[in-house]
């Protein structure tokens, strides 16, 4: 049989993956639902009568067809406002948009500088581009520095990070911003797990700093984690938008992003921007929960363990009593950890018992 010698290794090394639906009644602390908005229906109820007023609600074809329809043009032009950049693109994923990012941003001459914890979906981009990419380590601004000065380059520049790390939820550092602009290099933010989280007014690493919005900033966000919907957005200068557009495979030859889940992440931002305030607090009352056994900065708390067997026989106990945990392995992560996603489905008792039995745990 096809690929049984395969599985039969990864079966043995732990590693293998299997479909599994979990009930309900589980605490969540694993998935990226970081606002709980995948539970409010009446956001749900509006999105489809939104759609519903169109005389159809499918995407037909390609954006640069006639695929592109009128919700997602009143969604790219909330997302400039609301955000403050120039001109906005859609994508149908988070993956989709990091394809088309290095893709097709990356031109003769050029050189990406990318964080060695960048997302799959930029790396798998960056083997097509070989000797104009180079790593560095992790959130380390001097290495980055070090290396573009020993690299030579004779057009662009660009540097690759994201608003938060999801394997690892530590913060990209402020420095990159002025890194990038002292180098007049572009940088791309991936803020996937920043952005809806992150930040006085919730809009990730540029609100979290308190930085503004320049020509050479490019931001990607998903419609899903804490935006509860699907699909995946560019923000930056209109030239940069209008290039990406025009040349992006992974848009160009692909249908449009589903209209309803469209809808739905307008309805869903709609709701964040009315409710910041509270919505803050809450998750600053899910970060004071685990502070005893971790401080965080954002909706991730990362356990780092020695023995994959001790994770997984405590991710299991977990599960007995309730609480549902994310036990990563490789290869998504060289060691083994428990990541615990913070969200406000969860209240404030049920987070500090899920940290006193943790604290219990020997690692």
């Amino acid at each position: 049989m096809f690929y049984t010698k395969e599985l039969e290794i990864m079966q043995k090394a732990g590693i293998i993956r299997k479909k599994q639906i979990y009930p309900s009644s589980l605490l969540d602390y694993a998935s990226n639902d970081y606002l709980g908005l995948s539970t409010h229906h009446s956001l749900l109820q509006q999105a489809y009568l939104k759609l519903s007023s169109y005389p159809y609600h499918s995407p037909i074809a390609s954006q640069a067809i006639n695929g592109y329809h009128p919700i997602h043009e009143e969604f790219e032009e909330f997302l400039k406002n609301y955000f403050g950049f120039m001109s906005a693109t859609l994508f149908g994923s988070g993956f989709l948009a990091n394809l088309a990012l290095f893709e097709t941003l990356v031109r003769k001459g050029d050189v990406i500088f990318v964080d060695e914890l960048y997302h799959a979906s930029g790396k798998l981009s960056a083997k097509l581009l070989h000797s104009q990419v180079v790593f560095f380590s992790h959130n380390n601004i001097l290495d980055l520095k070090d290396k573009i000065e020993k690299t030579p380059c004779k057009n662009r520049r660009l540097i690759a990070i994201e608003g938060v790390y999801s394997m690892d939820g530590d913060l990209a550092k402020k420095e990159f911003y002025t890194l990038a602009h002292h180098y007049d290099a572009l940088l791309i933010i991936d803020e996937a797990h920043s952005s809806g989280v992150l930040g006085d007014n919730l809009k990730g690493y540029l609100d979290y700093y308190n930085l503004p919005v320049t020509p050479n900033i490019v931001k990607m966000g998903t419609l899903s984690k804490a935006y509860g919907s699907y699909g995946a957005f560019v923000l930056g200068e209109k030239s940069v938008v209008d290039f990406l557009f025009t040349k992006a495979k992974s848009s160009i030859y692909t249908t449009a992003p589903s209209l309803f889940d469209i809808a739905l992440a307008h309805c869903n931002l709609t709701y964040i921007a009315q409710n910041t305030a509270s919505l803050l607090v809450q998750l600053k009352e899910q970060k004071e929960a685990l502070s005893p056994l971790i401080h965080t900065q954002s909706q991730l708390a990362i356990l780092p363990y020695t023995s994959q067997k001790q994770m997984l026989l405590h991710t299991h106990f977990l599960l007995d009593q309730g609480y549902l945990i994310g036990s990563i392995r490789k290869p998504t992560s060289q060691t083994p950890r428990i990541r615990i996603s913070l969200n406000i489905k969860n209240n404030k008792k049920q987070s500090q018992k899920l940290c006193k039995i943790l604290q219990n745990f020997d690692k």
